[in-house]
């Protein structure tokens, strides 16, 4: 957890002004949080804290690579990354989640340790299928086909049915079914 301290942001006795703040970050962000999405990575985090009476608003830019591993040939790659998110901390009696990006923390609170939130952020913003990215291509390449029409019905399906074949003859399924069909 020491590599995380730095993260850490006092809060307590701020004005109400701006405040900007800088880290970088490398393999040991990734070790030292409990976690077993992520191995490796190097990325900068560009924080920006609005201070008011009431609530914090906190900007995180964040941009740089994390090391992935690829769901289909298990390689590893680089997936890069830039983001830009915002996060709420309302101040009241009690801690608590509110809605994904506003929380409530209570007044008392001396510091904030940010390092849980740049991690969230970075998960979240990685593709839901980890792909190398030599194997995007086919993908995208694939997607092409998804507006192909796979269902007809009326007169268009039953010709369709009978020419089913090049050579004019009539699968025998499709035979069998239309006896079936004339039978009721």
């Amino acid at each position: 957890m020491k590599a995380l301290t730095q993260y850490d942001i006092g809060i307590y006795g701020l004005k109400d002004k701006q405040y900007v703040y800088n880290f970088e970050s490398g393999p040991e962000f990734f070790r030292e949080l409990e976690q077993d999405l992520i191995e490796n990575g190097h990325f900068k985090t560009h924080l920006t804290i609005d201070k008011s009476a009431t609530m914090l608003i906190l900007t995180f830019s964040i941009e740089g690579v994390v090391e992935l591993v690829c769901d289909r040939s298990l390689e590893l790659f680089e997936e890069p990354i830039d983001l830009t998110e915002k996060l709420i901390l309302k101040f009241g009696d009690h801690d608590e989640i509110l809605a994904e990006d506003i929380e409530l923390i209570r007044h008392e609170t001396v510091r904030i340790n940010v390092a849980q939130y740049i991690f969230d952020f970075i998960a979240l913003s990685l593709p839901m299928k980890k792909l190398h990215p030599r194997f995007r291509t086919d993908d995208e390449e694939g997607d092409e086909d998804e507006g192909l029409l796979v269902y007809q019905s009326g007169d268009e399906a039953e010709s369709t049915q009978e020419n089913s074949s090049d050579d004019g003859e009539v699968d025998p399924r499709w035979a069998a079914l239309q006896k079936l069909k004339g039978k009721e």
